[in-house]
């Protein structure tokens, strides 16, 4: 029997891409058992609805980057198992979205594509993730005003774009300075990379994102993701509580960490940059 889900989608039919995360409600109703979650009735009258996602993992579907259904379910407190945003998985697929609220055959067919991704059943499982950071990581502070900013003393690589890198052997565990989560403030969405993806040095690794912005995070690393934080789907807020610990972001197969490492810094070289950076955005 297919997975089945309690389907959460975009309510934005003022825009195709709304209307496609509604069509991949309707496929996922007719191909498997899922159920749909109407966003008006979730919003004014949520008891029967919530009953159902504590009944069936929750999945929402966003039509755009407002993700108005993501901040739907965590206004109402959902435990949501899994998201996809429609117009981040057209960019992946190379498919433009038209203007048209009346989908096209290029519409629907990304449509029924998420739809049979979503519903296909996991070769295996995913491991949990082996690897492991010191028991005790000494920091730098750095203060401005009432924020402290901390950077890791040893063992730590990052770019000038605020990410880091912890290697052991031919694996990076990579995430966010504390210059990120500091100028996001609460943040509250992660997207994760996919698992299998091959990344580029400085290429996109995921997002996350607050109440102020969203930020695009750069990995340090080129290589093929192995691993996901998986905590931060339902606690985002664990990247503000310790980014360079239980706010991890992924975990990186190296390709070629003799060449990338030519184009990072240390803690020395990233001490500097972190100090620019602060004293220019409290200048302003």
């Amino acid at each position: 029997m297919n997975k089945s889900f309690a389907v959460l989608p975009c309510n934005g039919l003022d825009k195709c891409a709304g209307c496609v995360a509604g069509e991949i409600a309707l496929q996922l109703a007719e191909k498997s058992e899922s159920e749909i979650i109407c966003p008006v009735l979730l919003r004014v009258a949520d008891a029967r609805y919530k009953k159902m996602a504590e009944e069936k993992p929750l999945l929402v579907v966003d039509g755009c980057a407002t993700r108005c259904a993501s901040k739907l379910a965590a206004e109402k407190g959902l435990k949501v198992a899994g998201k996809v945003t429609v117009t981040e998985e057209a960019k992946t697929r190379g498919i433009g979205l038209g203007d048209s609220l009346r989908l096209g055959e290029k519409e629907l067919e990304l449509a029924r594509q998420i739809a049979a991704e979503l519903l296909k059943e996991p070769a295996a499982e995913a491991k949990e993730s082996e690897f492991a950071l010191p028991e005790h990581i000494e920091y730098d502070i750095y203060r401005k005003d009432k924020f402290i900013f901390r950077v890791p003393k040893e063992g730590f690589y990052f770019n000038e774009n605020d990410c880091w890198a912890y290697v052991i052997g031919d694996t990076a565990r990579i995430g966010v300075s504390d210059y990120v989560q500091q100028s996001l403030s609460d943040i509250m969405f992660f997207t994760p990379p996919a698992i299998g993806a091959e990344v580029e040095q400085f290429g996109e690794l995921g997002t996350i994102e607050s109440g102020k912005a969203v930020f695009e995070v750069v990995s340090p690393v080129s290589g093929k993701v192995v691993a996901v934080n998986e905590a931060l789907s339902n606690a985002p807020e664990l990247i503000n509580q310790n980014p360079y610990e239980k706010g991890w972001i992924a975990e990186v197969k190296l390709a070629d960490f003799e060449g990338d490492r030519e184009l990072l810094l240390d803690f020395d070289g990233y001490f500097k940059v972190l100090k620019r950076k602060v004293d220019e955005f409290h200048a302003r």
